[in-house]
């Protein structure tokens, strides 16, 4: 089975993290969260940790117990890197190249293919700066981004686009990416 990082970010829509992470467990695959330390404040480590029967990194500090950085060996290992959910803010890190912590700077070690699972405010991801780094990620071999949702109620009382496409929908397009590599 696949070695598949998944990438958390500090959304509201983090949360559902755990159940991609509880599926792609039972279907037999290696599963490690890395988090934005944001991330954390929507969802705790237990959870991710428990469900995915991994340690979850999200700072440097947690990168203990190897001579090789943790972020590194993951990404070496990784058959796949999943941002569930991904942010403008990491996205504009992947994008420009700043790596301020671990799920960044494993990023720019990372050589697996990478699907891009975008939740935020419609406003937001419509915003020029926000599309300008969709475009640069898009325009890597390997990359895919899979959403937002066209419409929905977002966290923020909002309607319209931004919502993280459903949980089925973000394991199928994993599996998909998985088979054509495996």
């Amino acid at each position: 089975m696949a070695t598949i990082i998944l990438g958390v970010c500090g959304s509201i829509a983090a949360y559902k993290a755990a159940d991609v992470a509880s599926r792609l467990v039972k279907l037999g695959h290696e599963v490690h969260c890395v988090c934005t330390p944001t991330a954390l404040q929507f969802v705790t480590p237990l959870t991710l940790m428990t469900l995915s029967r991994n340690p979850v990194i999200s700072t440097f500090e947690d990168e203990t117990g190897s001579w090789v950085p943790v972020h590194i060996d993951l990404a070496q290992r990784a058959d796949l890197l999943a941002i569930v959910p991904a942010t403008a803010n990491t996205m504009a890190c992947m994008a420009q190249g700043f790596a301020p912590n671990a799920l960044t700077s494993l990023y720019l070690a990372n050589r697996a293919p990478v699907l891009i699972f975008p939740a935020m405010n419609g406003n937001m991801w419509n915003h020029p700066a926000t599309q300008q780094n969709a475009g640069i990620l898009l325009g890597r071999p390997g990359h895919r981004i899979i959403g937002p949702d066209d419409a929905g109620m977002l966290a923020c009382g909002a309607e319209g686009q931004g919502r993280l496409v459903p949980v089925e929908r973000i394991v199928d397009e994993i599996l998909n990416e998985l088979d054509g590599r495996l």
